[in-house]
């Protein structure tokens, strides 16, 4: 098949970037000041010139605050879906996302360590958290993957699953067991366990733009792999693809990308999940269309959540994670449901 035709349309492309600028704007503009659309994109294209933020007061709040807070929520959601849309082809199960390794779990353990003991590297901001969060992440996958290996020489999907789910429980009961010695940083730790972007810096911008760029672009050079997996491992090995080695190579690259997430953000449920059975009925089920969509949707998605989340209250705000969870949990009840009419019609 050409190759051409089975990648992203190029006009397809550049409308769902326009989409995602234009709610990028429009979430820099929309908060505890309202700042007009036209003098936020004014800022955002002359960022670059000193001479903008001199004595503006308005282009200083948007390139300090508003613009590295949006950006590092686009970039994480973009990051979240893509492991989601890899994680269900590969698992070949629609429940499936970043979490179902249980690495997430695994990071939130090694980021709660870190706040609750003060880890840090001198003169880096956050690394300690994202540091242990990347570590417990990369720990996670191999005592997961041993135990499967130990269960299952074949690494089936089922055995990944199992294992996963009850890492994840084990995990939990150490954050709360944590959780419960911390008692104070316990605010810190609760807050953070169920999401949050607040105080989001251009650091955190070009971690998350250096861990997608190397980790998404090794998944989506394995989106012709990811095809062979969605129809069943046996049609993977079939056709040339080594089981073994992509799953590993593909879960190695989420698990990472997963850690940054989870470091800078914390715990944000559900957007793995949901945004790509979305995007999946717009562009369809080729990987080598899907994985880029979901990039889009999922910074989309997250950017909204976010809004939302320190809007809805304001002056209070509300963790990203409760947003997120709600709205696609919603969501997820209407794919389901929509899938099942359809199914029996």
């Amino acid at each position: 098949m050409d190759n051409n035709r089975e990648g992203f349309n190029p006009l397809v492309l550049l409308a769902f970037a326009a989409l995602t600028f234009a709610v990028l704007a429009l979430c820099v503009s929309i908060g505890s000041v309202h700042i007009p659309l036209s003098e936020v994109i004014t800022v955002m294209i002359a960022l670059g010139r000193a001479s903008i933020l001199e004595d503006n007061m308005t282009a200083t709040i948007i390139r300090d605050v508003r613009l590295p807070r949006v950006i590092t929520a686009a970039l994480t959601g973009a990051s979240l879906s893509v492991c989601g849309g890899a994680m269900q082809g590969l698992l070949k199960n629609p429940l499936a996302d970043g979490t179902t390794l249980g690495v997430s779990s695994g990071a939130s353990l090694g980021a709660v360590i870190a706040i609750a003991f003060g880890i840090s590297i001198p003169f880096i901001p956050f690394a300690g958290t994202v540091v242990m969060a990347m570590l417990f992440a990369f720990i996670s996958l191999f005592l997961i993957l041993t135990l499967a290996y130990q269960m299952d020489f074949s690494l089936s999907t089922n055995t990944i699953i199992l294992i996963g789910v009850i890492y994840s429980m084990f995990v939990s009961s150490i954050v709360a067991f944590l959780t419960t010695f911390a008692s104070d940083r316990v605010r810190q730790i609760t807050f953070w366990s169920m999401g949050s972007l607040s105080g989001s810096n251009f650091v955190n911008v070009w971690t998350l733009i250096i861990a997608l760029a190397i980790c998404g672009s090794i998944i989506l050079s394995h989106a012709r792999e990811l095809n062979a997996f969605a129809v069943g491992e046996d049609n993977a090995r079939h056709v040339g693809v080594n089981v073994k080695r992509v799953k590993l190579i593909i879960m190695i690259a989420v698990s990472a990308l997963i850690g940054v997430c989870v470091s800078i953000g914390g715990t944000i449920g559900f957007v793995g999940l949901v945004t790509p059975h979305m995007i999946r009925m717009i562009s369809g089920p080729n990987h080598k269309r899907l994985l880029p969509a979901c990039a889009f949707g999922g910074a989309v998605f997250l950017m909204l959540a976010d809004l939302v989340a320190r809007t809805i209250l304001n002056p209070l705000e509300l963790p990203i994670g409760v947003v997120t969870s709600f709205t696609g949990a919603l969501l997820f009840i209407y794919i389901f449901y929509t899938a099942r009419r359809k199914s029996h019609a």
